[in-house]
């Protein structure tokens, strides 16, 4: 399975971003106010990074809250570490493993389709163990 298939999952398509000229100040009020963890940073509508809770803490610890008048290209993860939609979820799964980060975003021909977190891509997984197992069940049930 390919991450197409999350993304088709997802209840909505529109992912939440934020320009790389936006305030720390105003992205971090914005993954409140969606109650999500991380960002993709666009510049002319193109990934440039990643804004996520982590670069937060890390920038406030070593520059204070002065940080949050800064535009959020100044504490945005760059380059992003991106999929594409053929990606598949386990492939998607090792590299967030050994990149040791939570949130990918999508992107086929330069445009940003989408944005998965490393719960959506275990919530399939485990759903498709759960079917396989039923299955399992059924067969050995019903013959």
């Amino acid at each position: 399975m390919t991450i197409a298939t999350i993304l088709q999952q997802h209840s909505e398509h529109e992912v939440v971003g934020c320009n790389c000229t936006d305030t720390v100040r105003e992205v971090v009020a914005m993954l409140s106010k969606n109650r999500i963890g991380a960002v993709p940073v666009l510049r002319d509508g193109k990934v440039v990074g990643i804004f996520s809770e982590r670069d937060l803490v890390y920038r406030v610890t070593d520059q204070g809250d002065g940080i949050l008048d800064s535009e959020v290209q100044e504490a945005m993860t760059s380059p992003a570490v991106t999929v594409t939609s053929d990606t598949g979820v386990l492939a998607a799964l090792s590299l967030m493993t050994r990149r040791r980060i939570r949130h990918l975003p999508v992107v086929d021909a330069d445009t940003l389709i989408g944005f998965v977190s490393i719960g959506d891509l275990v919530k399939y997984r485990i759903d498709k163990i759960e079917r396989e197992a039923e299955a399992l069940r059924d067969y050995i049930q019903h013959g």
